[in-house]
């Protein structure tokens, strides 16, 4: 079998109908992984699913809130009950409120921390099991430049994504006798959503990005893709703990 041959394996995306849990979700389908595509939006989940069923391979659309411990735990069990195992898992879904850091409410702080590592926390720990049985799988954590970096308009999102490097480590060394790999993706500035709204409330960003990518540009959710595939497959047996960033250069360019 390929190194990143991925033909009958499960993978579970929260956050998977758009941006980078999708370009995550659509590597994998190319690669042989049957998908579950979870989020809030179940209308966009069936949008996403549609276009990866396209590609040949199994889909399921599952609606959960990821800050609900007992929601998680029937996600898992759903994918396993409608996809038949569970491989990997991506912890993509994840929100932002961009503000100074003096005018965050403790509501908003809190709404931060629980969508962003919270969730992440008790999605990881929900899977545990079914790997476990299985002898094993994958955990991908998306962080952020911001789990490196600092910035004024974020501190609850940077605190979230440095959180969950901190995070990846701890059970990726809690959880190396089970055989399951759990390692972070650091995106840089990828072209979404959540971005574009970034571009027009901080004034000067796009070109700040331009300037401080050595690739000269913005990344795209495809460019995900791979590092999705790797660390879903057999290739990185040996790799775990580990905050990889995907940036264009941005992390190391002075």
């Amino acid at each position: 079998m390929s190194l990143f041959d991925l033909n009958g394996r499960v993978a579970l995306v929260t956050g998977g109908n758009g941006g980078i849990g999708l370009g995550m979700a659509r590597g994998m389908a190319e690669a042989g992984a049957a998908i579950a595509v979870a989020g809030r939006n179940q209308a966009k989940s069936e949008t996403a699913a549609a276009e990866l069923g396209k590609l040949g391979i199994k889909t399921a659309v599952l609606t959960v809130d990821v800050t609900d411990e007992a929601q998680c735990r029937k996600m898992v069990e759903d994918t396993v009950a409608r996809l038949g195992r569970l491989d990997v898992l991506v912890c993509n879904a994840g929100i932002n409120i961009r503000k100074s850091p003096q005018d965050y409410s403790l509501a908003e702080w809190r709404q931060v921390i629980d969508a962003n590592l919270t969730s992440t926390f008790a999605c990881a720990q929900a899977v545990y099991p079914v790997m476990k049985a299985a002898g094993g799988g994958k955990i991908i954590n998306i962080g952020s430049m911001l789990s490196i970096f600092g910035a004024g308009f974020a501190a609850a999102y940077g605190a979230s994504k440095g959180g969950v490097v901190q995070l990846t480590k701890a059970l990726a060394t809690g959880w190396a006798k089970d055989n399951i790999q759990v390692n972070a993706v650091l995106p840089g500035w990828i072209d979404t959503d959540l971005t574009r709204a970034a571009r027009e409330q901080i004034k000067g960003l796009n070109t700040m990005v331009l300037m401080r990518t050595p690739v000269g540009r913005w990344g795209v959710p495809g460019d995900l893709a791979g590092i999705a595939v790797f660390l879903a497959s057999g290739a990185s047996d040996f790799i775990t703990g580990a905050a990889i960033p995907v940036d264009g250069g941005y992390s190391v360019q002075v």
